[in-house]
């Protein structure tokens, strides 16, 4: 079992930028990926940004590209989401996801079932 807690949300202006922290504990050594997901008022859980311990690849939904940037410190045992030019769309509570297994196909990084262990999330507000 991995414990995730997820720090860093907050209340930020549209075009604002703020970094979320994801610190794993536990049987962090079966960790192969870490994800991040969020969820809006209303709507379902969608991926967001994972990145692999080992190599550092990382996988970032649409909605992500070009303003997100996901990092992990493996000597830390953290994963780290850089959001930039936020926008109010942006506005969910984040949650960091650990995944045992391989991304073995590419799609498994966004599925919530390729993931064993989550952290009860940090919330996200972006005002316009």
């Amino acid at each position: 079992q991995v414990q995730l807690v997820e720090s860093g949300g907050g209340l930020v202006q549209a075009g604002g930028s703020l970094r979320l922290s994801c610190a794993a504990s536990g049987r962090t050594f079966s960790n192969y990926g870490m994800g991040w997901f969020r969820q809006a008022p209303g709507k379902e859980r969608e991926f967001v940004a994972a990145i692999t311990w080992s190599t550092g690849k990382t996988y970032y939904a649409d909605s992500a590209k070009g303003r997100f940037t996901i990092s992990r410190d493996n000597a830390k045992n953290i994963v780290y989401l850089q959001m930039n030019s936020l926008k109010p769309e942006d506005t969910a509570v984040y949650y960091c996801a650990a995944g045992r297994r391989r991304y073995y196909m590419d799609y498994l990084v966004g599925l919530e079932t390729s993931y064993d262990d989550w952290g009860q999330g940090t919330q996200l507000t972006v005002s316009s």
